[in-house]
């Protein structure tokens, strides 16, 4: 596992009533508390130059081999001065921090001829835009633990629109690279161009080497613009994610606010290992399409359950609730289509929207219908004249003050109890 931390009527009036709570802020900041490292090294101990011009790749290397093999007690910070650092993609080792300081810029050449190549993710059995090997992440830890990137709001700056352009020209030769259990993402801003492709801004379990799943993850407090999902989590790909069998667990996110053209927080849809106890709080979004979409597909197998989203608000969503059992493509012919997911528990509650082209669709999947599925106190303003207001299939649950008024499927008298208890 790979611990990073990075300083991005009546009888219904009681429950009502329950569903208004306010939330007292919290933090699970302290899962992986901030060190104070023994020894302190300068990049430009090992020859960088912060100009912006001169390519850093072999002093980032040379640094972080000194401070894996010289093994101090207590660990190493390296740091990273005022300047723009140009360097290719390099790997962090154990026990370590890597501290920008103000005004510090590591920035990724826009070299790619020379990029290394690494193995694709078990759990997707290939790249995920094409088949084979997938680019290395521009920062990457392979097997490490105790590593912190803080600083005093430095910025790392992947230069991802080389990669972009040969997605839209076709020139891309392999799955493009990632910019980056216990994981603490805090206090950051990721930004990408809203037309940028594939450009989620936190994929939790890609900040592992070796899976899309992940457990024991807090993302708080950040801002996220970019061209898709702004927090997606995943857990493998059909008949791999099947066959490597790790589930994503254990996942908190709050205060967090953002736009995209797609998703605000995102579960799906490679979801074959499973996905469960997840916790989204405080959100705030705003020219986005999807608010909360939760997606899979047959063919995926896996569960998505227990999941629990609680204080959003939105302006200028497309969809503010999506829920469907029809997303995603597969990653060959070979995927199993007796394997049909569950969907299982899913709790939402306060929310407030305006500006809300439509509020909802919940549409599972035939041969197995989505199960408690819970809606209280949200609230959509703004939907359209003569626009469908929620569309339900192959779903049971219950809704207790929403606005508009949810289908009907959501009245099930037996799930009612278990939502009462959720709400």
């Amino acid at each position: 596992m790979v611990p990073f931390q990075v300083w991005i009527g009546v009888a219904l009036l009681p429950l009502l009533l329950q569903c208004s709570l306010a939330v007292t802020e919290v933090s699970c900041a302290d899962v992986v508390p901030l060190k104070l490292r023994r020894e302190v090294i300068s990049i430009t101990d090992f020859g960088a130059v912060g100009d912006g011009k001169t390519l850093n790749t072999w002093p980032f290397k040379k640094a972080i081999y000194r401070i894996q093999h010289m093994r101090k007690r207590g660990g190493t910070l390296l740091y990273i001065p005022p300047g723009v650092w140009l360097t290719g993609s390099f790997s962090l080792t154990s026990h370590m921090t890597l501290y920008l300081a103000r005004g510090a810029v590591i920035k990724s050449t826009q070299v790619t001829r020379n990029w290394p190549l690494v193995d694709p993710l078990p759990s997707y059995g290939r790249g995920r835009e094409l088949p084979g090997k997938r680019y290395m992440s521009f920062i990457q830890g392979d097997g490490i633990s105790d590593v912190i990137i803080t600083g005093e709001n430095g910025t790392i700056d992947g230069q991802g629109e080389v990669w972009w352009n040969m997605w839209r020209k076709g020139t891309l030769h392999h799955t493009r690279p990632n910019l980056l259990d216990n994981v603490v993402i805090k206090y950051v801003t990721v930004l990408a161009p809203y037309d940028s492709p594939n450009t989620d801004g936190i994929d939790p379990g890609n900040l592992l080497p070796d899976d899309t799943s992940c457990s024991n993850v807090c993302i708080e407090d950040a801002h996220i613009a970019t061209g898709d999902d702004l927090v997606a989590i995943k857990s493998g790909w059909d008949e791999y994610g099947i066959a490597y069998g790790r589930p994503s667990s254990g996942i908190t996110i709050r205060r967090l606010t953002g736009s995209s053209p797609f998703s605000g927080i995102a579960i799906g849809s490679e979801t074959s290992g499973g996905v469960h106890n997840i916790l989204v709080e405080n959100i705030n979004l705003y020219n986005t399409g999807f608010g909360i979409h939760i997606k899979t597909n047959v063919g995926r197998g896996g569960y998505i359950r227990n999941v629990t989203v609680i204080n959003v608000s939105m302006n200028k969503v497309r969809q503010a609730i999506r829920i469907a059992g029809d997303v995603g493509d597969h990653p060959d012919e070979y995927f199993n289509r007796h394997a049909v997911p569950t969907v299982d528990g899913v709790t939402i509650k306060n929310v407030l929207g305006v500006d809300i082209q439509q509020p909802g669709s919940i549409e599972g999947i035939r041969s197995s219908p989505f199960t408690r599925v819970c809606l209280c106190n949200v609230k959509l303003w703004g939907v359209r004249p003569h626009t469908e207001s929620w569309r339900c299939t192959d779903v049971s649950g219950a809704a207790l003050g929403v606005q508009p008024w949810p289908c009907s499927e959501l009245t099930d008298t037996v799930t009612a109890g278990f939502c009462s208890s959720a709400f």
